[in-house]
Order: C-alpha cells, then sequence, then structure tokens
C-alpha cells in the first residue's frame, strides 16, 4: 500500500490523482489532499508541509519517502497499466530527464492552472515554490 500526499489546490496534481485513482483497480495507492485532511500530520510528522508542497510525496509500506518524479514513477509501479509505463521509466537517463521536466512542471503549476482557466489561490507565501 502506498499514501500519496498532495496539493489539493493544484488542478495538475487533482487530473494526475484522479488519473492515477482510475488506473488503481485493486486500490493500493491512499491519496491525502494536504489542505483537506490535517490527520497526515500526525501519521508522517517527519514530513514539512513546505516540501510536501513543492512536489508530491509517495510514501511506501516500509515507511520510504519518495518526492517528485520519484514518487510518480513509484506509483506507476502499483497500477497494472501503468507497470510498462514504470519499466520504460528505468532506461537510463530516464530520471534525469524525468526530474527536470517534473520540477519545470512543479514550479510553474499554479501559472499552468491559471492558463487553463482554473482559479486557484495565490502562492503569495511562497509554500508552493519548488525547493533546490
Amino acid at each position: 500500500m502506498l499514501t500519496a500526499l498532495y496539493d489539493g489546490n493544484c488542478v495538475i496534481c487533482r487530473s494526475t490523482c484522479r488519473a492515477m485513482r482510475r488506473l488503481d483497480w485493486l486500490n493500493r495507492i491512499e491519496f491525502i489532499d494536504l489542505h483537506a485532511d490535517a490527520a497526515w500530520q500526525d501519521r508522517y510528522p517527519q514530513l514539512a508541509f513546505e516540501r510536501l508542497m513543492a512536489e508530491i510525496h509517495v510514501v511506501d509500506g516500509t515507511g520510504g519517502v519518495f518526492a517528485g518524479f520519484a514518487g510518480s514513477r513509484r506509483m506507476l509501479k502499483e497500477v497494472p497499466l501503468g507497470f510498462p509505463l514504470w519499466l520504460l521509466l528505468q532506461l537510463p537517463g530516464s530520471e534525469r530527464i524525468g526530474q527536470r521536466v517534473y520540477r519545470f512542471i512543479a514550479r510553474r503549476r499554479y501559472r499552468i492552472n491559471a492558463l487553463l482557466g482554473n482559479e486557484l489561490p495565490d502562492c503569495i507565501d511562497g509554500s508552493c515554490k519548488m525547493l533546490s
């Protein structure tokens, strides 16, 4: 079982989680919106809100934490139709490229959401900045 902690104020994040739910026929992934469920703080006190807002975090059954591209890739491994894509993402160089693409989108996700016409909270406090 995996737990995915995501920014529920982000349309891209919500859409990704919705797609993963549809692929998760075996119910292997629990999705927790950081804004809607404060229980994550008791379950994962070692995870800082600022880092969670910067990129998705996926926690596996052993307590391993996968963030950003690694988290997205880890979820693909759990869903039947995602497994072939997960295999492709094991090829040499895919991690470096995947991380760059993920960070590019994550840093701009609220602007991308606005371009798509979705009204979302501003990122005035910097909580949705991508950490280096």
